[in-house]
């Protein structure tokens, strides 16, 4: 699949069906995580795959709109560090989506659970253990789907493009 059917063909999914990611499988989408840009090539996440159906399980209580954490055959937890970078939310965003779009890609289903900056970001960092000075910028959860979404419609670049100031056609 090239870059760009990624790109368009992507949904979140949310249904998994009941069989475990090949580890080769799931190493390839780690790889296109790390291999992200980040700033000054900083390089600072790290990422934690869930696979423990408790802790699963744990963060779906916690988390109500992650709810389908509890059913996917894994998760991945992007943390980055903000006293290495000042774009540590951008960066660990950056990882997060080419996961999401290797994981497409490979045939996986993925949903980007917002958790940073979020009133449960908190509670599951003391899940994950994750030190309270870190970002816990998303959670992705991982599986194979159980669902098939359609594209939804998006706005034409007329609508959003502005050339050389905001507001100038």
């Amino acid at each position: 699949m090239d870059v760009f059917e990624a790109i368009k063909t992507r949904r979140s999914i949310r249904r998994y069906r009941k069989e475990p990611i090949p580890e080769e499988v799931l190493l390839k989408v780690l790889e296109a995580g790390r291999w992200a840009p980040s700033a000054k090539n900083s390089q600072l996440w790290n990422f934690i795959v869930l696979k423990d159906e408790e802790i699963k399980r744990k963060i779906a209580e916690v988390f109500p709109s992650g709810r389908f954490l509890a059913d996917a055959a894994c998760g991945i937890a992007v943390v980055t560090d903000p006293k290495t970078s000042n774009h540590a939310v951008e960066d660990g965003a950056a990882a997060a989506q080419n996961m999401l779009l290797a994981a497409h890609a490979l045939g996986l289903g993925a949903c980007w659970l917002g958790v940073y900056g979020g009133v449960y970001e908190e509670k599951i960092k003391e899940i994950l253990n994750v030190p309270k000075e870190k970002f816990l910028v998303s959670i992705i959860s991982l599986g194979f789907p159980a669902e098939t979404l359609t594209a939804k419609p998006r706005k034409s670049l007329e609508e959003i493009l502005f050339v050389n100031r905001y507001g100038e056609k």
